[in-house]
């Protein structure tokens, strides 16, 4: 979606200014008046060209982490809101979120609520995020609402570690196996089959095998790169698009090895949400639209939206869940006995303790199981290449030999 820059006035006649995203000029007003404002221009954003080094970039999850546990004390201490991001916004290092937060004290003095204030930067701000300040506010415990967010916040940057954890590994030592044997192929053969010519006569099979696979190599070497390339960037196109999404986030939670962690990190990353939003008062049916946006797996959010339907009609939470077969039974059982308890954010939340911990060993164990597996295919295949191109030595040796 574009930005567009707007003004537009109040049912009091104040005048108000900002940005929005939307699709055209047209959704931006009507985002306009959802929020009772009357637009009186709207013109889509131009392109910024920023410096190196000249305020650009985004906000760290870190620099809101910080921004949230102080201002959760500032508040608790008794400071105006207003007072508390004028503090914060003078000593944040992050030119970016400096900007941010002084356009959101800007708006809270104009008569914007914190909430409303926070919903205007989403690229820092999440819906996760804006929806417990929301609860907070109208509960009054913005306080203790912050240090839970950053808590969560810290949670969930520890499980997006997990999942980098136990993808990057066994992709950058395919890599590194793939970039040692197209050396290999393209450098050294070829050197090695200059020399047997030399000697002459019958090279064993398997050397020629090598030899034959050096040539096709070499000789397409630009329609190889060409077709890694090109499949790399189609992948890219493709993984985009809603098919694509769909494929790859099924494949992801039932892949051999893999399916088991990044389904123990799905439903401690569903519980860890949901247990976050029902403790700071948002409702059930709100708390589960939030917790499908924020799933990071379509197979997942369809789950979570499907059960949410059911829950609409009347139905408890544990039910629903049970049919999408996408949680563990361990998982659901849980929750019915908090719903029957009337605990369920409490039961929620020691639920994502417990995966949250299982997710540590199952990436450990991720580890220690494709670790082996890397190392017999790079050994076995840099292997066989060199034991290929000894064989024609080890021949004319034993033959000087007989001799």
């Amino acid at each position: 979606m574009a930005q567009f820059i707007y003004e537009a006035k109040t049912r009091t006649g104040e005048v108000r200014t900002g940005t929005l995203e939307a699709d055209d000029e047209a959704a931006a007003g009507v985002k306009l008046r959802q929020q009772q404002l009357t637009p009186v221009s709207v013109k889509k954003k131009g392109f910024e060209f920023k410096l190196p080094g000249g305020g650009g970039g985004s906000v760290s999850q870190k620099e809101i982490i910080i921004f949230t546990r102080q201002f959760s004390t500032m508040i608790d201490a008794g400071l105006p809101l207003v007072q508390c991001l004028e503090i914060l916004s003078s000593q944040t290092e992050s030119p970016a979120f400096q900007r941010v937060l002084k356009q959101v004290k800007s708006d809270v003095e104009g008569g914007n609520t914190f909430s409303d204030s926070l919903e205007k930067h989403p690229q820092v701000f999440d819906v996760l995020y804006c929806n417990l300040v929301r609860a907070g506010e109208i509960g009054g415990i913005l306080d203790s609402i912050l240090t839970r967010i950053a808590t969560y916040i810290e949670k969930n940057a520890k499980l997006k570690r997990q999942v980098k954890s136990a993808l990057t590994y066994p992709i950058g030592v395919m890599c590194i196996a793939v970039a040692v044997i197209g050396i290999m192929m393209v450098f050294v053969i070829p050197t090695f089959e200059n020399m047997f010519k030399e000697f002459g006569g019958a090279l064993p099979s398997l050397t020629q095998a090598v030899i034959d696979a050096s040539h096709f190599v070499v000789g397409n070497l630009a329609y190889i790169i060409g077709g890694i390339v090109g499949g790399g960037y189609a992948f890219s196109k493709w993984s985009k698009t809603q098919q694509g999404v769909i494929a790859i986030d099924k494949f992801v939670l039932n892949a051999p090895a893999l399916g088991p962690t990044m389904r123990k990190i799905a439903v401690a990353r569903f519980t860890r949400t949901l247990g976050t939003l029902l403790s700071s008062g948002v409702p059930i049916l709100d708390a589960m639209e939030i917790v499908a946006k924020s799933a990071g797996n379509y197979v997942v959010e369809q789950a979570v939206l499907a059960a949410r339907a059911k829950i609409s009609e009347g139905k408890n939470m544990a039910e629903p869940l049970a049919e999408t077969k996408v949680f563990p039974s361990m998982v659901v059982q849980m929750i019915a006995v908090g719903e029957q308890t009337g605990a369920l954010d409490t039961m929620l939340n020691k639920i994502a303790d417990f995966y949250e911990d299982e997710v540590d060993v199952a990436v450990a164990a991720l580890t220690s199981l494709i670790e082996p597996i890397m190392m017999v295919f790079i050994g076995g295949s840099v292997g066989t290449m060199i034991i290929a191109m000894y064989l024609p030595i080890f021949t004319m040796a034993g033959n000087v030999k007989a001799e």
